[in-house]
């Protein structure tokens, strides 16, 4: 797959502040909190603390850590989103896709050991996984649509479940990725791209199968039941 000359991509750095909103403040501790300790570790009280909260502010905000992570991702969502370009409008799906993940990827970037620690958490804690997992398809539809790929209905959903479980491997690539072309991580999703689109095709073809495989059966059957008919 040719690829287009690399973006010149910053190095990390701190998390830059989202606002001095209280919702803001609340979402940047618990990142900055993360970092540190794991999420099973993690407070309200902690996050209120390191947030300079009040607990009476912070529950005016979100109901659970959990809420604060879903925020976050929402933000990362938007900023995405906002940032993309209609250059790559006349590309092919796969590459609109990468360009898509990229810019995840970098405005992930000063949150990358957060991220790493919330998904170890994830991998010791079922609960935790599933909830996150549901954000993050959730995220995956919205990336989809933006690389003009569709992720409404059944099929929609599954495209984007793929997607997830694909960026979570490359997210895996991408925590010891210290290069500043991050050429593993591309790597890593140039082939979990390829991989997508070659399920996608299959999806597509599953999907059409019920047709041919039905009409087939439920017509002969009607002609022989005709034939019985007459026959009585």
């Amino acid at each position: 797959m040719a690829r287009k000359p690399k973006r010149q991509r910053k190095a990390p750095t701190a998390p830059p502040p989202r606002g001095t909103s209280d919702r803001d403040k609340a979402v940047d501790a618990l990142m900055a909190l993360l970092a540190e300790h794991p999420f099973e570790d993690i407070g309200l009280a902690e996050v209120a603390g390191r947030a300079g909260l009040k607990l009476s502010q912070l529950r005016a905000e979100f109901g659970s850590t959990l809420a604060i992570v879903g925020a976050h991702i929402k933000d990362i969502d938007r900023a995405v989103l906002a940032g993309g370009g209609g250059d790559m409008a006349e590309e092919p799906a796969r590459e609109r896709l990468f360009d898509v993940l990229m810019r995840r990827l970098e405005v992930l970037a000063p949150y990358k050991e957060a991220v790493r620690s919330l998904l170890r958490s994830a991998r010791r804690n079922p609960g935790l996984a599933l909830a996150l997992n549901a954000m993050v398809v959730r995220s995956q539809q919205w990336m989809l649509e933006a690389a003009g790929i569709g992720a409404s209905g059944p099929k929609g959903a599954l495209r984007a479940q793929g997607a997830a479980l694909m960026f979570a491997r490359v997210l895996s690539v991408w925590f010891d990725d210290d290069e500043p072309g991050l050429d593993r991580t591309m790597a890593a999703l140039g082939r979990g791209l390829a991989s997508a689109e070659r399920w996608a095709g299959f999806l597509d073809d599953l999907c059409a199968l019920p047709k041919c495989v039905l009409r087939g059966p439920r017509r002969r059957r009607r002609v022989r039941d005709e034939d019985e008919a007459e026959a009585a």
